[in-house]
């Protein structure tokens, strides 16, 4: 048996959920990846913005290791949940090509330090803000993991397509049919629940 080493878990885990966020773009027109899709406005472009900068952030600023790119949705002033979509002006490429100069940064933080290495988190709350790199690596991975999940339902409002990652779906065999048989089941339940 392999020994333990927490922290290729956890990176690994982080490195998954990234993939997986990136994934739910493949295949998808400009408009798709950008358009609102519920009341709060998430986009998928908008989740892989917003990942990357807070990756940039907690694995950057909290380390003292600075991204060294802008970030100009966070500054004073910017308007609130900015980081959460994406302009007209800014590209699939520029956010995607954001979201691996984040992750690469974030790896070489990873790579250099200890999983107990100390950092400061300046918009945590004072009695939390001292942190370890363990503390952060399993925030950011359930962080990631977190909007990973929301793209997940996002793209499946876009087209149907759903699932854990190419090649693996995670879900059960059903045709479309199947599909819409199981959901006439769960809806039954939800109405009989409510009858009783």
């Amino acid at each position: 048996m392999a020994e333990d080493d927490p922290k290729a878990d956890l990176h690994r885990y982080l490195q998954f959920a990234r993939e997986a966020l990136l994934w739910k773009l493949d295949g998808l027109s400009e408009y798709d990846i950008r358009r609102p899709l519920v009341p709060t406005g998430t986009n998928l472009l908008g989740l892989v913005k917003h990942v990357a900068s807070v990756a940039a952030d907690y694995f950057g600023e909290v380390f003292d290791r600075p991204f060294g790119e802008p970030l100009p949705w966070f500054d004073d002033g910017a308007d609130a949940d900015s980081d959460m979509w994406a302009t007209a002006d800014e590209s699939r490429e520029q956010i995607v090509g954001l979201h691996h100069r984040a992750w690469a940064h974030a790896d070489a933080t990873i790579d250099a330090l200890a999983l107990d290495s100390v950092g400061r988190v300046p918009w945590w709350p004072e009695d939390r803000r001292e942190v370890t790199l363990h503390q952060i690596l399993v925030h950011m991975a359930t962080e990631t993991a977190r909007h990973t999940g929301h793209a997940d339902i996002l793209r499946e409002l876009v087209d149907g397509a759903a699932g854990l990652r190419e090649g693996n779906d995670n879900l059960g065999a059903r045709d479309a049919a199947g599909w819409a048989e199981h959901r006439a089941r769960i809806e039954q339940a939800a109405h009989e629940a409510v009858g009783r």
